[in-house]
């Protein structure tokens, strides 16, 4: 199956998921699952929450215990927060300011989720792999995401 045709897939499984579900707890968990259960290759999935202007929070996810608190500007998720665009990491070794919570996570994807034109949450997903992730990746998880801000 082509890239572009699993994320098709994935959204409309997201859909389902979340369709008649206010909340967004719920919602999370289940498209953490989603997420860590179709994506090949990958070691954590899951959301932080903005808890504050300047900090995430951990919230639904999938893997390893990880970070609880990441500050804004800070890492990659802390990055997609700050700047509310998606980040692409080939090797998170390189990546200036990595906040490593789980030594395996060799490349990573963090797509931002807005609400109201803000920075709401991010979507993170990780992989011992590196250079994991592509252009495909990305694109395909922000049609995930635009869906579910809809929802928001």
């Amino acid at each position: 199956m082509q890239k572009h045709d699993f994320y098709q897939s994935l959204v409309k499984q997201t859909e389902s998921l979340i369709a008649g579900e206010s909340n967004v707890i719920a919602n999370l968990a289940n498209i953490s699952a989603l997420l860590f259960t179709s994506l090949e290759d990958v070691n954590w999935a899951g959301f932080y929450f903005m808890d504050s202007p300047t900090e995430l929070v951990l919230g639904p996810f999938q893997g390893n215990p990880a970070c609880i608190r990441i500050p804004v500007g800070k890492g990659v998720c802390g990055t997609a927060a700050a700047t509310a665009e998606t980040q692409l990491i080939e090797d998170v070794h390189a990546f200036d300011g990595h906040i490593a919570c789980d030594a395996a996570s060799n490349s990573e994807v963090v797509v931002p989720i807005m609400k109201h034109g803000k920075v709401f949450a991010v979507l993170d997903i990780d992989s011992p792999s590196i250079g994991r992730f592509d252009a495909d990746d990305k694109a395909g998880l922000e049609v995930l995401v635009k869906c579910l801000e809809a929802s928001l």
